[in-house]
């Protein structure tokens, strides 16, 4: 069975289905060989091994890796380190990433460990309308961990961007229209200061 382009043309010989493709300058690829009879296609084979490359690359600029991106913290953290900490956190989860927040407990600090859960706990508290908590804070050995995840979905992030994005054109689209009325206003005012100072004399 021989498919071109255009539509099917029907069952026909190997070498005659080969000169047909030659005729019109493309090639004869065999799309289905377990079918009775074989099934080939007229076509551009070069063109259609592109179009595929491009199709991957597309669809790999569409998806999205989550990697888990760990931020660490001590449990005698001062405000402004916190915050910090905090913002990257609030980015992380904003690109996509899960977050694994830890607290690493040196020496004496493994008597305090409860201090280190109070970190985690406020952080929790204050990430999440961003975040889902995919482990509460566990400790294993002198480490305390908890792992946060993205409350929107790639999509869902993509679409709010998408939204800003026009948002943000809309408006300043509408700043350039205002400053071009105000510079047609402030070119008109000149003109009519002259007509002012140089009224046209009338002929009685």
């Amino acid at each position: 069975m021989i498919d071109d382009e255009g539509g099917q043309i029907g069952i026909l010989p190997p070498f005659e289905a080969l000169k047909l493709a030659r005729a019109k300058n493309l090639d004869l690829v065999e799309i289905s060989p377990t079918a009775q009879p074989p099934v080939c296609r007229i076509m551009d084979y070069g063109k259609y091994l592109y179009q595929q490359e491009k199709k991957e690359r597309e669809a790999k600029k569409h998806q999205k890796t989550i990697t888990v991106k760990e931020v660490k913290f001590r449990i005698n953290v001062d405000d402004h380190d916190y915050d910090t900490k905090k913002n990257h956190v609030l980015r992380f989860l904003d690109e996509g990433d899960k977050v694994k927040a830890t607290i690493f407990f040196r020496g004496r600090e493994m008597t305090r460990t409860n201090l280190g859960r109070q970190i985690l706990e406020r952080l929790i508290k204050d990430v999440e309308p961003h975040s889902i908590v995919e482990f509460r804070p566990r400790q294993e050995g002198n480490t305390l961990h908890a792992i946060l995840a993205p409350k929107k979905s790639a999509v869902e992030r993509e679409k709010e961007r998408e939204k800003e994005a026009k948002l943000k054109a809309k408006q300043e689209n509408k700043e350039k229209m205002l400053q071009e009325k105000s510079v047609q206003e402030k070119e008109k005012q000149p003109a009519a200061a002259a007509a002012v100072a140089n009224p046209t004399s009338q002929v009685s």
